[in-house]
């Protein structure tokens, strides 16, 4: 612990010894002024009862006096102001991460499993930000880039919880009872935001859902960082109208930003649950696409789980970038807060004791 302006301590300490030394020279010296004077007062001064409210009450006047010294003291520290210089490290620029989920239906055995699995993943980041975009028709940012890991957990978390929803949903034999209410009412809350016009747009708009998420980085064409997509689709879009991009448009937006993409695509057995299309059609579009960005194609397998998946992207490098350091002061002032409130305490009880 350090004192922003020790001048107090050296100026106030001084003066305050002068003060006391001048007191009890002065006190002894005083002598009597006037007043009714008491005989045979010797008699009270040997009972034992004298003495020890004597004794008593010098105690209590030295306690008294010491605190009224020691707040003095106390006091004078505060007016220096403790503080201590902190360093702190505002993280190494690793990555970017944005989880972008295509949350049809359709892919919800895919998106549980990848989501559980990056629980575990992001407990362990550091230093690394991290996002996440959902979409169907439309996209939410439902993460902004952050470093609170915390957060993140929490978030994912839910999003689990919707996915083993979407999941019920998907074999559930419809009973028409509370709890099919309850399940109902919770994913038309999270469908809300990715299905806005969705009956004039389609759903599964891969091209207009990748967009989003390349515009949702943080200070994208001012900052230099390591970004990367971690997509997940079966790249199924049904779309009604014109997208305002389609897949390609948004490929070459990746590109064009340099951010590396990962995409995760479900075995045939997840896809024919939800799909009728062409399984390869599909997959060839996007494993071309995710190429062509320098990164990674996944696909989803009994020999390649989610979780093996995401330990390979884990071991991808980071772009190396200076650390941004920067120093501070920290004042500390709680500890005297709490000795002058002690103090004036133990002072208050002496002199109320003394006065009774």
């Amino acid at each position: 612990m350090e004192l922003k302006y020790p001048l107090f301590l050296y100026i106030g300490i001084p003066v305050l010894l002068a003060g006391l030394f001048a007191m009890h020279f002065f006190g002894r010296k005083r002598k009597y002024r006037g007043g009714k004077r008491v005989a045979n007062t010797r008699f009270f001064r040997i009972l034992n009862e004298y003495e020890s409210q004597k004794r008593v009450r010098r105690f209590l006047a030295v306690v008294l006096e010491s605190c009224i010294v020691l707040t003095l003291i106390a006091s004078l520290a505060l007016a220096a102001r403790p503080y201590r210089t902190e360093t702190t490290s505002n993280g190494v620029k690793k990555r970017d991460i944005f989880l972008c989920l295509d949350v049809s239906y359709s892919i919800c055995y895919l998106n549980y499993d990848l989501v559980d699995s990056l629980q575990k993943v992001v407990a362990g980041l550091k230093g690394d930000r991290f996002g996440i975009l959902i979409f169907n028709t439309s996209s939410v940012l439902y993460v902004p880039m952050t470093d609170d890991y915390e957060f993140i957990g929490k978030k994912l978390e839910e999003l689990k919880e919707y996915f083993r929803l979407q999941k019920i949903y998907q074999g559930t034999e419809y009973n028409i009872d509370d709890d099919y209410m309850k399940m109902m009412e919770t994913l038309e809350y999270y469908d809300a935001g990715t299905l806005v016009n969705n009956y004039s747009k389609g759903s599964s708009l891969i091209g207009e859902g990748l967009a989003s998420c390349v515009y949702s980085f943080p200070r994208l064409a001012s900052e230099d960082r390591t970004r990367v997509v971690i997509m997940s689709t079966d790249n199924a879009q049904m779309e009604l109208s014109q997208p305002l991009i389609e897949l390609d448009g948004a490929i070459d937006l990746v590109i064009k930003n340099h951010i590396t993409m990962f995409g995760l695509f479900p075995d045939q057995e997840t896809y024919d649950k939800g799909n009728l299309r062409d399984y390869a059609a599909d997959l060839s579009a996007f494993e071309n696409g995710v190429n062509r960005t320098g990164g990674k194609f996944y696909q989803q397998s009994k020999t390649l789980t989610v979780d093996d998946i995401v330990a390979d992207i884990q071991k991808q490098e980071a772009m190396e970038v200076d650390e941004l350091i920067i120093t501070k002061e920290v004042d500390q002032p709680e500890a005297f807060v709490i000795i002058i409130l002690i103090l004036i305490t133990v002072g208050f009880g002496a002199g109320v004791i003394l006065r009774s």
